[in-house]
């Protein structure tokens, strides 16, 4: 049973705020994906995974170009309808660099013209243009021209006309952005000389012209991307007998380090020859092909940087963030299966005792809010108890009659104490009061235990130093697909996970379903508290710190009633892990202590912080960058990284289910579980972030119940305990 208000709960159709709420629960965690998505759908497009057009065509015939294009020079003006062709004079210069920005070769490439003093002219690529703007602005501020590559680098014969003025618009865009300046300069990929233009390409260049660009080809190739050699670029870069040139040379796509190396050798030996290292309209004494850029042109070519800027370092951040996951992911499976099966060897060894066998009688509390479908189940079960037991039934406040169920069952040994509506917490001190025994087994309202639940519960008090025990709750109503889920989670994520934390010695929860505590480790810490939502975590926490051991019982099996729907399954969640984030923050000051409490701060809150609140609101970085791999590609890679993870998580629930001698059979669900029940939880623990960080109030929802759950073998007996005792009054 969960904690609840003060007050009882109003119902969705009267509570307005919760009517306003609703939405967010979505809303908030889908714009957090859908932003995502966004920045990894940006970041997919500037480096070409998508939209991107690798196709080269082959070379075609040329009688459809203009001849003078063909034997001109090698910057084409065909603005005004009537192609002409441009050639550098004599004795100067224009070296070309193609495809960067690079950000390890540009700035060398940058470097060493400016030891020569010499200028270039780069034509960028939209996409590192757009991730490496402030190598663009360097460029313009160090005299430099600009010219147009496209954007995502496709041969453009094979682009319609809007692609073409797309990839023009975003390349752009990027320039504005990143040096504030627009460009009249235009290379298509792929190009070669003014002679090898052909039927294909040569319609395209026309267009070009008619969008106000100057298509500017080379007519001397170094070769460079070859990586023939220094003294061999060198040799191609050079022209003869002192004729002007356009020289091809790129500081992208790859090591470039002898289109480096050659520079710095072939700047000085051709100035020392009478050459001159221009950009291209300082070679042609023509206006220069750069103006500026403002107003709204200029906001908008920002602010494209500024968005290509945050998808690259939210990228960034997110391939850390998996990095982190998958750390702790395969780190808490080590540790779940290393400890737990430690743990099963130890408690199942022939001999093993916990300490003198504990045959005294014990009270159990029945916290009860509105369980009137369930309470007659619950209270039947421990009337078959191996053990002697008292039994406590404390109705907080019920309006469905549960109190009167109780009574009217006439049991003997089973007292109800009324209460108005103050919370579980309150309820669980009212029944602590008014125990006879010092041992206290605390079990919710809609829970049955099989007859030997109790015995096996309180075996380790027969240690003087376990101050607690935590059952092995097991979900009751596991028929539906939504309980066969959380029947999996039970065994895998909550059992497994206390073998572990029982070796580490730091058990953050002991479950309210089935668990034990000394009388007098409870009245050393005050009780059970409401200062947050999960107040079992609270306590177990407290009692940590206290310096008492709490370990966990594997045959002390519980059978509760897990939500039916998903609105029930999104309430309990979300209060469990808002509150288990309230209670580390609670507990923060044990991080600093010394004793026990410093032991578990040190040991204890860093593995629940890792394992049960980070972990999780990290996992879906595992689903959104499968999601990115099967779109964008690589397909196959991902799809044998999201099994193999799919793979370890398979054999540590069947382990877990070998441990807990579980049917294999229910893991049948577990590929469909980790596609759909993994995403909402996922959600609900962004929305217990979100709420935290707000400094929002989370309100305690009551679930539906049903009063299906049963002990296994049927309904039980009844069965006298320890006497017949009268219920007595209780104050």
């Amino acid at each position: 049973m969960a904690s609840r208000p003060r007050h009882r709960a109003a119902t969705g159709a009267r509570d307005g705020s919760r009517q306003r709420r609703l939405p967010l629960r979505f809303l908030l965690p889908a714009l957090v994906l859908v932003a995502l998505m966004a920045m990894l759908m940006l970041r997919g497009y500037v480096h070409s995974e998508i939209l991107a057009d690798h196709r080269v065509r082959p070379a075609a015939a040329s009688d459809r170009v203009p001849e003078d294009v063909l034997t001109g020079g090698p910057v084409i003006d065909a603005r005004s309808g009537r192609p002409t062709t441009l050639s550098v004079p004599d004795h100067r210069l224009v070296l070309t660099f193609d495809d960067g920005p690079d950000p390890v070769w540009t700035p060398k490439v940058l470097d060493v013209l400016k030891k020569h003093d010499a200028h270039a002219v780069f034509f960028v690529t939209g996409t590192m243009a757009s991730r490496y703007p402030d190598l663009v602005e360097r460029m313009v501020d160090e005299g430099h021209e600009i010219g147009l590559h496209t954007f995502n680098h496709p041969d453009l014969s094979y682009q319609s006309k809007q692609r073409i003025d797309w990839e023009l618009s975003q390349n752009q865009l990027a320039i504005s952005g990143a040096a504030g300046i627009r460009t009249s300069l235009f290379r298509p990929p792929y190009s070669s000389f003014s002679a090898a233009m052909d039927n294909e390409s040569w319609p395209v260049t026309e267009y070009i012209g008619s969008r106000g660009y100057i298509t500017v080809v080379n007519n001397t190739d170094s070769e460079d991307w070859r990586k023939p050699g220094v003294d061999e670029i060198i040799r191609r870069a050079t022209p003869k007998g002192g004729d002007g040139a356009i020289v091809l040379m790129h500081d992208s796509g790859g090591d470039r380090h002898q289109t480096v190396q050659a520079l710095d050798r072939f700047l000085p030996d051709l100035k020392a020859r009478g050459y001159a290292f221009q950009n291209l309209t300082e070679a042609l004494d023509a206006p220069s092909a750069h103006t500026r850029v403002t107003g709204l042109d200029l906001w908008k070519g920002q602010a494209w940087i500024f968005l290509v800027q945050a998808s690259e370092h939210i990228t960034d951040g997110l391939v850390v963030g998996l990095a982190i996951i998958g750390s702790l992911v395969i780190g808490r499976f080590v540790l779940m299966l290393l400890l737990s099966g430690w743990h099963a060897r130890r408690v199942r060894r022939r001999g093993f005792r916990w300490g003198p066998p504990v045959t005294e009688p014990v009270s159990v509390l029945v916290p009860a809010y509105n369980e009137a479908k369930c309470i007659e189940n619950t209270v039947r079960s421990l009337m078959a108890s191996e053990h002697p037991i008292e039994v406590l039934v404390i109705d907080d406040g019920s309006s469905d009659g549960t109190a009167r169920i109780v009574e009217a069952m006439g049991l003997p040994n089973v007292r109800v104490i009324r209460q108005l509506n103050a919370g579980k917490p309150a309820a669980l001190n009212r029944g602590l009061a008014n125990a006879r025994y010092d041992i206290v087994v605390m079990m919710d309202g809609d829970t049955v235990f099989e007859p030997a639940t109790v015995r096996e519960l309180v075996q380790p008090f027969g240690d003087p130093r376990v101050g607690a025990v935590a059952g092995n709750a097991k979900v009751g109503n596991r028929d539906t697909l939504i309980g066969a889920w959380q029947h999996i989670e039970y065994v895998m994520g909550f059992n497994l996970d206390r073998r572990m934390y029982d070796v580490l010695r730091c058990m953050p929860t002991i479950p309210g379903a089935v668990g034990a505590f000394r009388r007098s480790a409870l009245e050393r810490i005050g009780g059970m508290s409401d200062d947050t939502l999960a107040e079992d975590t609270d306590v177990t926490m407290a009692l940590h710190r206290d310096g008492w051991k709490v370990v966990y019982a594997e045959n002390a099996r519980a059978w509760t009633e897990a939500p039916e729907t998903v609105q029930q399954l999104w309430s309990q969640r979300y209060r469990w892990s808002y509150g288990t984030m309230q209670a580390i923050w609670k507990h923060r000051r044990a991080l600093v202590e010394r004793g026990p409490s410093g032991r578990f701060g040190r040991v204890g809150l860093p593995l629940v912080s890792l394992f049960m609140v980070l972990a999780p609101l990290l996992a879906p970085l595992i689903d959104v960058f499968l999601l990115y791999g099967l779109v964008f590609g690589p397909t196959g890679k991902t799809i044998a990284a999201w099994l193999g993870v799919l793979a370890i998580q398979a054999f540590c629930a069947a382990y877990a289910f070998r441990l807990d001698r579980e049917r294999m059979t229910h893991l049948i669900s577990l590929p469909l579980q980790q596609i759909l029940y993994r995403q909402l939880m996922y959600v609900v623990l962004l929305q217990s972030w979100i709420t935290a960080l707000t400094g929002g109030r989370l309100r305690w929802q009551k679930l539906r119940r049903t009063g299906v759950v049963e002990a296994p073998g049927g309904p039980v007996p009844t069965r006298q305990a320890i006497s017949n005792d009268d219920r007595r009054p209780v104050g």
